[in-house]
């Protein structure tokens, strides 16, 4: 089995293998290019091009400010309406799912990779990822930390700063370090934290 197979499986794989490491060298070269693009609109058809060839699924109006990083780029499966913010970095060792309406603040950072406890496979490179999914209608507060495995419920907020570790339910507000739920979200609810 290739380590890349082993990678999306979710299994140990050696992340200096020749063939990731190419692989994570042309996501770089893309991503270098989108946090280049110009906001006139010449720019912006450019970026939106980079993004459908760096990404494994665009849906309609992708919002992405520069700059953005990530692994692989190809692990990142994009709803319609996303907003990635300024400083954006999703490290893509697993599928990353976002559904639509979503909305990340500035410096979101979304990270499926994990590594062992001991040492000893640490040293030799080895590492695994669990996959992220942040179901429709979330929005993520600037500078939060998704751990890997996590499940964004539908239609709840992250709170800015918050690092989520466990799986956040269908509409409620999270926050905090680890983040924990600050309150539900009703049908009736509306107005800001």
């Amino acid at each position: 089995m290739r380590e890349y197979e082993k990678m999306v499986a979710g299994e140990l794989y050696n992340a200096l293998d020749s063939e990731l490491m190419q692989m994570r060298k042309t996501a770089r070269e893309l991503a270098d290019r989108i946090n280049v693009t110009t906001a006139e609109l010449r720019g912006l058809d450019m970026r939106l091009s980079l993004c459908a060839e760096l990404f494994g699924q665009v849906g309609k109006n992708l919002w992405l400010q520069p700059p953005f990083h990530c692994d692989y780029g190809k692990n990142i499966f994009l709803g319609d309406n996303v907003y990635l913010n300024f400083g954006c970095t999703i490290l893509d060792v697993a599928r990353v799912t976002l559904g639509s309406n979503i909305f990340l603040g500035p410096n979101v950072q979304i990270y499926t990779a994990t590594h062992p406890l001991h040492a000893e496979e640490r040293n030799q490179g080895l590492e695994s990822g669990e996959p992220i999914t942040i179901q429709n209608n979330v929005w993520i507060g600037g500078s939060a930390v998704l751990c890997p495995g996590v499940t964004i419920g539908e239609g709840s907020v992250i709170g800015a700063g918050a690092v989520v570790t466990k799986d956040v339910p269908a509409r409620v507000v999270v926050a905090g370090n680890p983040a924990r739920m600050i309150k539900r979200i009703s049908a009736a609810s509306c107005g800001s934290l």
